[in-house]
């Protein structure tokens, strides 16, 4: 039911002829911890996903507005895969296009999706240097991983640039995940020593009872980074946290490839706390997903996506880049594919980062905060993090200095934010930093928090302490959102889908407000490491807040 579709290109169509090339705006950047080995050979098989222009886009994000505003008579209307494929479909023009030139270079062996906007395209390099000409695929190597991409741009024939937002499987290389802080802190009798789900669960005022209850009800957690989970440390973590609540110590579907060797720390932080958290839910785990060492694996989890019509209804993702290292025809595309799954119903939600605002080197002692996607994307829900005002002990909580946040570069600021940030902005306008450091009409982020600092995780069967990151708040608050929808579900209400512009609607209600703290940035004299700082309200550390659960449950029931 949700395989992939397979065809040949027929072999019917007249030779076309080309009559110049056009560049991709793509920029070429290789990080420095990636090796270059060596060229491929030419018989070398590579995978190539072709992102075919879509229709009808404004429709979708029309669309994606009236679904998700409580306001709108539209409200909870999902769409359909088939829905969603019937408005996004590429016209005739571009498929006939795109496939007689894929055909005029030998290339039958494609696969593609219901939607039909991606092709994937195994092909040798010698044909897609010809294809794609200034390409050259190279090896590199980092950590034990091996990828194959292009050391320089593409260009297609002008002919067929119209007919493509981009190619992928070329330049991105994955980045370096997130190194999970580890900070040991002294011991004191008596109080709590770090993150547990009984600690979350007291903090965010959810009760034994506050467990998933019905069947038609699914999270997931995606992971790109070499990444496994146990099943033994699930089990394990299960067994010494989750005495106090119903739960379920197995994951339901893994969908991608497991592979061997060591637990990645990522991985159990994020099946072990959506499972703890959104407790008693089918949860799945999508896994590096990409079959071959040329795919890009965040986009193929975008891929499959568009191929499954049975899918969790909220996915937490702690992945991201920094917005200047991708070019701007990506992630457009990329926010396409995320109001693709707003529309459907589903709740996208990605961490913040653990870099604060961020900083870029522009020379000569100038610098500018540097945002990351997909966190700066107007289409999903971003959560940034928090810690405890007394590490010891379940009190109010504070900005941690490492919770991403900030304004996109790329992205326009969303008219369902515009009044809670331009509140912000006045609110804090003395002590803002310069405004040649920001966007100040750029998509602000995030949209709210949790706690992200000091959790314990059971990884290689070892309970390891003091684990800290937006990974960690993610799946938190995505489980907590996975038992909302079960209780929507429960009274026959659609599930909450794209959440911002119902979050923004409540003003800060049913969330405990971040008022406390500020996130690193620069290391300069002007800004002197320091970013932006938490505020009453909405702010660019903590967005609304962490969840008062019962609180949030109770709006979010609301029809």
């Amino acid at each position: 039911m949700n395989s992939p579709l397979v065809f040949s290109i027929p072999l019917l169509f007249s030779s076309l002829v080309w009559s110049g090339y056009l560049e991709y705006d793509q920029d070429v950047l290789i990080p420095h911890d990636w090796t270059r080995v060596g060229r491929v050979g030419p018989t070398e098989e590579l995978e190539l996903t072709f992102a075919l222009k879509q229709q009808n886009v404004h429709l979708l994000e029309e669309t994606l507005r009236l679904v998700s505003d409580p306001d709108s008579a539209q409200y909870g209307k999902h769409l359909s895969l088939e829905e969603v494929a019937s408005l996004l479909r590429p016209s005739e023009l571009t498929q006939k296009v795109v496939r007689h030139w894929l055909q005029s270079h030998g290339i039958t062996n494609c696969l593609t999706v219901r939607t039909q906007d991606f092709l994937q395209c195994t092909v040798t390099a010698e044909v897609a240097e010809t294809l794609l000409p200034g390409s050259r695929f190279y090896r590199y190597v980092r950590d034990g991983q091996s990828f194959v991409r292009s050391s320089a741009p593409y260009s297609v024939h002008d002919d067929v640039h119209q007919h493509l937002d981009f190619v992928g499987g070329l330049h991105r290389l994955p980045p370096k995940g997130q190194d999970l802080d580890k900070k040991p802190q002294p011991s004191k009798a008596g109080l709590h020593l770090g993150v547990t789900p009984a600690i979350l669960r007291a903090r965010y005022n959810l009760t034994a009872t506050d467990v998933g209850s019905t069947q038609n009800n699914s999270q997931a957690v995606a992971q790109f980074l070499e990444q496994y989970y146990h099943p033994a440390d699930l089990a394990e973590f299960m067994n010494m946290f989750g005495g106090s609540f119903k739960h379920l110590s197995q994951v339901y579907r893994v969908v991608g490839t497991q592979g061997g060797g060591k637990a990645g720390l990522e991985a159990s932080l994020d099946v072990e706390y959506i499972m703890s958290t959104g407790a008693n839910i089918s949860t799945w785990v999508f896994t590096n997903p990409g079959r071959h060492e040329s795919q890009e694996p965040f986009l193929q989890w975008m891929v499959l996506l568009s191929n499954m019509s049975d899918l969790p209804w909220v996915h937490t993702i702690s992945y991201g880049d920094d917005e200047d290292s991708l070019s701007t025809a990506y992630m457009m595309r990329i926010n396409t594919e995320f109001m693709k799954a707003g529309v459907r119903g589903i709740s996208l939600l990605f961490a913040s980062g653990d870099s604060g605002a961020g900083c870029k080197h522009l020379g000569k002692e100038q610098n500018t905060f540097r945002p990351s996607f997909p966190a700066s994307s107007p289409y999903v829900t971003t959560v940034g993090g928090t810690s405890f005002k007394n590490p010891f002990k379940v009190t109010y909580e504070v900005s941690d200095y490492i919770s991403g946040g900030g304004f996109s570069n790329v992205f326009k600021m969303p008219d369902y934010q515009a009044s809670a940030v331009e509140g912000y902005l006045k609110t804090v306008a003395a002590t803002l930093p310069p405004q040649s450091y920001f966007n100040t009409s750029g998509r602000a982020y995030p949209d709210m928090a949790a706690l992200s600092d000091n959790y314990w995780v059971v990884t290689n069967r070892v309970p390891v302490p003091w684990v800290s990151g937006t990974s960690a708040s993610t799946p938190v608050v995505g489980g907590m959102l996975s038992l909302i929808n079960g209780q929507r579900l429960l009274k026959g209400l659609p599930v909450l889908g794209f959440l911002n512009p119902r979050l923004y609607k409540l003003k800060g209600q049913a969330l405990f407000d971040v008022t406390e703290g500020c996130h690193l940035s620069c290391l300069d004299e002007t800004v002197q490491g320091k970013g932006f700082c938490a505020a009453p309200s909405w702010d660019p550390v903590t967005g609304w807040g962490t969840p008062n659960y019962p609180a949030l449950l109770a709006a979010l029931l609301a029809e």
